[in-house]
Parts: C-alpha cells; sequence; structure tokens
C-alpha cells in the first residue's frame, strides 16, 4: 500500500500505461465497476445534515466555500453531470489553492462515500481484489486514463482516482475495528460547506439527516 506522503505526490508522478484486459475498469456506471464512478447514483451522502446525492457534487462544491449559493446549487441536483456542469462556468473562482489540494478532497470524498455507505460500497470496492482500478476517460488523463490504441486495450494517465481507491481498498482490507466508519474533517482553510464548517462524518449520520434534499432546496 502506497503511504500518505508518496500519494500526497500524486500530482508529480509521470503518466502510467495499463491493459485494459489485466484491470477493473471503472467507465459507465451500469458496468461492473461503474459504482467505483464519482457519477454513480445510489450512494448518498450527509454532510452537516444536508443530504447530497453524489460523490462528484461533494467534491465540486468542494471547491467554492466561499461562494455558499454556488455550493447550494451544486448539491441542489439530482444528476451528477448536471452539478458538474454547474460548476464548470465558476472553475476560475475555485479557492486559490485547489489544484493543491484536490487530490486531498477527492481522498475525503471517498471516505465519505465508503463511511456512509460502507456495506454496499465496501463490497464493490473488494470484488475488483488485487486488481489496478482504472478510470477510462476520453479526455482526463490526470484523474484517470485514456485509450491511446485503435484495439482499445492501452490505457495511459495517471490515474489518480483509480490510485485512490486502491489506497482506499487496502485501507479497508484491514478494517477489522470499523474505523473507515467516521471521516475527520480536512486540516485545510475554509473547509466548509454552506457557509458553516464540516464536521467528522459518521456512518450513522446519514440515517439522521435533518431535511429531505427536496426540503432544503
Amino acid at each position: 500500500m502506497a503511504s500518505r506522503s508518496n500519494m500526497d505526490q500524486l500530482e508529480k508522478n509521470l503518466l502510467r500505461t495499463y491493459s485494459r484486459s489485466e484491470i477493473a475498469v471503472v467507465y459507465r456506471t451500469k458496468e461492473a465497476f461503474g459504482g467505483l464512478s464519482n457519477m454513480a447514483s445510489g450512494y448518498p451522502l450527509n454532510i452537516n445534515g444536508v443530504r447530497i446525492l453524489t460523490t462528484e457534487a461533494l467534491y465540486q462544491a468542494c471547491r467554492f466555500p466561499h461562494m455558499p449559493q454556488l455550493q447550494r446549487e451544486i448539491i441542489g441536483q439530482h444528476s451528477p453531470m448536471t452539478a458538474k456542469m454547474k460548476s464548470k462556468p465558476h472553475r476560475k473562482d475555485s479557492r486559490q489553492d485547489w489544484n493543491e489540494i484536490r487530490h486531498r478532497v477527492m481522498r475525503w470524498c471517498l471516505r465519505v462515500k465508503l463511511t456512509q455507505n460502507y456495506e454496499e460500497f465496501g463490497q464493490l470496492l473488494l470484488t475488483t481484489n488485487d486488481q489496478p482500478i482504472v478510470e477510462q476517460s476520453r479526455k482526463d488523463d490526470f484523474w484517470g486514463a485514456k485509450l491511446v490504441d485503435n484495439t482499445g486495450e492501452i490505457l495511459v494517465g495517471q490515474n489518480v482516482l483509480g490510485r485512490l481507491l486502491m489506497e482506499l481498498r487496502e485501507k479497508l482490507k484491514g478494517d477489522t475495528e470499523g474505523v473507515l466508519k467516521m471521516v475527520p474533517p480536512l486540516s485545510i482553510p475554509d473547509f466548509v460547506l454552506l457557509g458553516k464548517p464540516i464536521k467528522e462524518v459518521t456512518a450513522t449520520s446519514l440515517e439522521n439527516t435533518k431535511k429531505p434534499q427536496s426540503e432544503l432546496f
């Protein structure tokens, strides 16, 4: 398992090459490992009592701690793609340190997804066994890897998301005490949602959502 210090150097790592027949591919959400995608539905989250439907919406909202109204619009979307598109025109207004902390935010988002969907998401993660997990992407060779040949077999990219999922898988394999059923907030400045500091996330907090999403937005 990669150490935390090594994982924190993700953005400096070189591109990696994968053979599609030898990996667990995360591509379409309806495919075997599609639930590992941030775009997958069915893995709801709860942050500070606010219900958020997808990991993608949570990740995008974390770009804008200084823009609570935009955060509200992003997490109010029913589709992960519209949540992503809602943030796109405002990317230039992302928090100034976003490029430096984005992989830490993603790691935290994945931890939240596991914490609050421990059985279902955890089981899916473990079904990848020891295969490399790779997010196949048409355009993004940072979070994922792109097909580079006509056979549809070879993918090249940094695959940061896949490697974070593999890191989480290794932690889950050794989680005999249920430590992963709690996630502390990130130790970064202005880690807030809708104007309030993000608190510790637990497995039970999903059950204690104050209001359904339709009433919050």
